[in-house]
């Protein structure tokens, strides 16, 4: 009898930056499909999701990945639901509105790869700094590229998993770096993105390294990180018409309610990375435009040369950021936006 490992990914309940928890279920005979990953439970008051006298909170399947970095194994992504059944507090993937998975996302993942025993990103000296930012950016070689190993051994097991991620490369600053990963569904990206964050921790952990996924670890003259958020609908795909895209991107700015719902789900500590320096528009200020990188929301010029046909990029959404929660909001704000309804 055959017997599989499956990892039960979730999220806890920390407040303001979610962590992931992990933990092995032992399986005889597992097919490998979603169906047959069964309900789990786990201790929610070791997460600060329950109270020590009524602890048990529910892990429910929701994706299913092969893991090529142990032996017979699999990755499951869970949500977390109360023991009624219904969903956690903590649990942002149900704050999504995307059943007939509509909405395509992209998402651009920034991060540092982190020293522990400097305490400072791979690339830094333990005393002061490496030179200026400008020549690391998309670089090569050991004066510019570090902690390469771990970014290419993460790529490919990414792939081997069955993640749609679409491409790597070293960031503008020392020691940073990005992936990205595309899903057609918001929930499905969001559960690629998380996987994808899982297999990177469990990949620099072999090599003594953090994943640090703060959005401005490091102060003054260095990038911040983002997690770009690039998403599309059948009516961005098939609008063929600036308006639409105009009334799409007024949407998001309708009034500082809908402002702030966005900035309240794009990160912890945003303000420190949105300042309108480094490819950002600041955080008091909204704005869209074509090819805008210091812009709240780019619209790509790929899409323009479409026929407006394509997607729009809100740059606002930060590193540590609940992709869940990401989705879930630009989701419900695109669908708001008044545009003709015979369209």
């Amino acid at each position: 009898m055959a017997k599989s490992k499956l990892e039960y990914i979730w999220l806890d309940g920390y407040v303001p930056v979610q962590n992931l928890r992990s933990k092995t279920r032992i399986e005889h005979d597992f097919s490998g499909r979603l169906e047959d990953c069964p309900m789990w439970s786990f201790d929610g008051s070791s997460t600060q999701q329950a109270e020590g006298g009524s602890s048990d909170c529910l892990l429910k399947p929701v994706a299913v990945f092969s893991d090529p970095g142990r032996k017979n194994a699999y990755l499951v992504m869970t949500e977390v639901l109360n023991p009624d059944g219904s969903p956690h507090v903590s649990n942002g993937r149900a704050t999504i509105d995307d059943d007939d998975n509509d909405f395509w996302f992209g998402f651009e993942q920034e991060y540092f790869l982190w020293d522990p025993e400097t305490d400072k990103p791979l690339g830094f000296p333990a005393q002061g700094y490496p030179n200026p930012q400008g020549q690391y950016y998309c670089s090569v070689g050991a004066k510019n590229a570090f902690g390469r190993e771990i970014v290419e051994e993460h790529l490919d097991l990414c792939l081997d998993a069955g993640i749609n991620i679409e491409g790597i490369n070293a960031e503008v600053a020392a020691g940073q770096w990005e992936f990205q990963v595309f899903a057609k569904g918001a929930a499905a990206a969001g559960d690629q993105t998380w996987v994808a964050r899982y297999l990177l921790e469990r990949t620099a952990e072999k090599y003594g390294i953090a994943i640090n996924w703060h959005c401005k670890p490091i102060a003054g003259d260095w990038n911040g990180s983002g997690m770009h958020a690039n998403f599309s609908n059948s009516l961005l795909r098939n609008a063929g018409d600036r308006f639409i895209y105009d009334k799409v991107c007024e949407a998001f700015s309708v009034s500082p309610k809908v402002i702030k719902a966005h900035i309240d789900v794009y990160g912890a500590d945003n303000h420190l990375r949105l300042t309108g320096l480094h490819e950002t528009q600041a955080i008091d200020k909204f704005s869209y435009g074509i090819s805008d990188r210091g812009a709240s929301i780019r619209i790509p010029i790929a899409t323009v040369e479409r026929g407006w046909k394509g997607w729009l990029e809100d740059r606002r959404p930060n590193s540590s950021a609940d992709p869940y929660k990401v989705a879930g909001q630009i989701v419900k704000t695109v669908k708001t936006a008044d545009v003709p309804v015979a369209v």
